[in-house]
């Protein structure tokens, strides 16, 4: 009995013990998550949380960017969460960037109140592209000779100074700006995406390009090497409106899909934000050797002035036919194709020789190339040569005058008397282009040929047109007589 009555007794005990000790333990627990107790920071000072936090790069996450560049183009709304974005712009069509300046006061005190110069230049995104960028730069300018890649649009560009554009480097332009004052500047891209896919059959994708920009402030000897900041983003070229078609077709896709399917995807935007990036590795991108000042228009060649004299004649141009030959190397055969516009199969033929495309078959660069690039790179290996629209054989009177032609008794020229001519082939069938010929057989500047004229029925001189050459006979054969301009130091020339 005694031992039945001790049980209670002793569980009463313990269950008042755990009572209180569970008290405490709540209240300890409330005085630690009081207000102003909890701290991520003094969680994050636990050992475990410093060493991993000494992997990671200083500053990655705080940060504050010198500069930031905003392309007013808007971004597609058909790109997956945490893809880069990808922006669609018209061939030929100004788009602004604008140069911001998020530098706290006092942050670069050596750029204060001075210039910086940034460089925009358009270049591959794809890996592949960038191996072999030069050669599909050189293939573009032999495609579109007298053409840039990017361009900048000076009258609506603001706040920019000094503009330049090597002409040996078609993708880059540059300039000077102030980041304490506002700047926008307009840039044009001439090129599309699809002109650098391999095969264009119609319906292809095009490639991306990246727009970068490099800034970079001035050292102590005054060149602008000293790297401040670098930032691209994706874009694609379209001709003109594809980009604006391109973004509406994105834009129903998008509409088209269910709720969840469009979380995956990011938002469009109405502005691209460059995002920072490494600076372009190219050094001669960055080389301060003096530059061609910019202009749009493109070059033109002036034609060589002359008197006509014998002490300075300048000599005619001479075209020299660029056939391949068989004792070609690998490397000059590559050349050989670059300048002939066969950029695109250059990979195609890298460790052929001269000698090995020389023994291609008609069959065999059309099979490789496409029926309509085979052909043409067919005949461009056999050296097949396209006639000139028009051949006019000319001679000069004076020369005719000159002859002093043995003549028999009776009078009558021997049989071997012969006349010089010279051959002139016109492709445009213009009288500016005939001019040109003709200036070049005399060693003149065409400006000093005011006039050509024929002579027509009953001694008349009928004024050469452009109609009239276009109606001349193939191989039309005419003895030139020249009359000096008493007013000038022109001639006038009579086609008898």
């Amino acid at each position: 009995m005694a031992w039945a009555l001790k049980l209670p007794l002793t569980d009463e005990v313990i269950e008042s013990g755990l009572a209180q000790d569970f008290d405490a333990s709540l209240s300890g627990i409330g005085q630690e998550l009081g207000a102003g107790a909890y701290s991520m920071s003094d969680v994050l000072a636990l050992p475990i949380f410093k060493q991993e936090e000494s992997n990671l790069p200083p500053d990655s996450e705080n940060k504050i960017l010198p500069f930031q560049y905003v392309l007013c183009a808007p971004t597609s709304p058909a790109i997956k969460l945490h893809d880069e974005t990808l922006t669609y712009l018209n061939q030929g069509q100004s788009y602004e960037i604008r140069m911001l300046d998020n530098q706290k006061i006092g942050e670069l005190p050596e750029i204060t109140g001075k210039m910086v110069k940034s460089i925009i230049r358009v270049v591959f995104h794809d890996r592949r592209l960038q191996y072999t960028e030069h050669q599909q730069l050189e293939g573009w300018r032999w495609n579109r000779p007298g053409d840039r890649i990017l361009d900048l649009d000076i009258p609506m560009s603001v706040g920019m100074i000094d503009p330049r554009a090597n002409p040996t480097q078609l993708n880059t332009v540059e300039f000077l700006w102030d980041p304490s004052k506002r700047t926008s500047v307009f840039i044009q891209v001439h090129c599309i995406s699809t002109e650098f896919t391999m095969r264009k059959h119609g319906g292809e994708k095009g490639v991306p390009f990246r727009i970068q920009i490099d800034t970079f402030k001035e050292n102590e000897n005054g060149e602008y090497t000293e790297h401040l900041h670098s930032a691209s983003c994706q874009v694609k070229v379209f001709k003109p409106k594809g980009a604006d078609r391109k973004q509406k077709t994105d834009r129903e896709k998008m509409e088209k899909r269910a709720p969840q399917e469009k979380e995956k995807y990011q938002s469009s935007y109405e502005t691209t934000i460059l995002t920072e990036c490494s600076p372009w590795p190219e050094v001669t991108y960055v080389n301060n050797s003096p530059s061609p000042g910019f202009n749009s228009s493109h070059n033109s060649f002036p034609v060589a002035e002359g008197n006509g004299s014998p002490s300075h004649q300048p000599e005619p141009v001479v075209q020299v036919a660029d056939n391949l030959l068989p004792t070609a190397t690998p490397q000059d055969a590559q050349q050989w194709l670059l300048r002939n516009r066969f950029s695109p199969f250059c990979r195609l033929f890298t460790n052929f020789s001269g000698s090995d495309l020389l023994k291609l078959t008609r069959e065999d660069v059309i099979q490789i190339c496409g029926p309509a690039d085979g052909i043409r790179l067919f005949n461009a290996l056999k050296g097949r040569v396209v006639r000139p629209r028009l051949t006019i054989y000319v001679c000069q009177e004076s020369q005719q005058a000159r002859e002093d032609h043995p003549k028999h008794e009776n009078g009558e020229a021997a049989a071997s008397t012969f006349f010089v001519y010279h051959a002139i082939y016109l492709e445009e069938l213009t009288a500016i282009e005939f001019t040109e010929k003709l200036a070049q057989l005399f060693n003149i500047s065409p400006r000093q040929i005011h006039q050509i004229f024929k002579q027509g029925p009953t001694g008349i001189h009928v004024l050469v047109s452009d109609e009239m050459i276009q109606n001349f006979q193939d191989e039309v054969c005419f003895v030139l007589d020249t009359m000096k301009d008493d007013t000038s130091d022109g001639y006038h020339i009579i086609l008898k």
